[in-house]
């Protein structure tokens, strides 16, 4: 069973920046796959980010592409997203999501374990 654990989360004006971290417990992090994941205020879980089990492969979302960037710290189980030029349209709870397997996809479906979420509020 895998435990995962977002931080970061915050209040933010547009144009600044977070970072969230999110904790994974167990000793396959080095061999899963992660993503990002939001959902937005009455929308849909959507695909942000992911990357690779070793962190050399990341993908992203077009809206985000350019402004956050994916990474992760195998020796601390931890992987993280760093949020610039913040947007109001970002507003969402953030989720940290693994997988079984070698490929890191967008899809919601294709991941296995979740977080609880954090949640970014970008103000104008």
């Amino acid at each position: 069973q895998v435990q995962l654990v977002e931080s970061g989360g915050g209040l933010v004006q547009a144009g600044g920046s977070l970072r969230l971290s999110c904790a994974a417990s167990g000793r396959t992090f080095s061999s899963s796959p992660m993503g990002w994941f939001r959902q937005p205020p009455g929308k849909e879980r959507e695909f942000v980010a992911a990357i690779s089990r070793a962190g050399g492969g990341t993908v992203y979302a077009d809206s985000v592409k350019g402004r956050f960037t994916i990474s992760r710290d195998n020796a601390e189980n931890t992987v993280y997203l760093q949020m610039d030029s913040l947007k109001v349209e970002d507003t969402a709870v953030y989720y940290c999501a693994s997988r079984r397997g070698l490929y890191y996809p967008r899809m919601v479906a294709e991941y296995d374990y979740w977080g609880q979420g954090t949640q970014v509020t970008v103000s104008p």
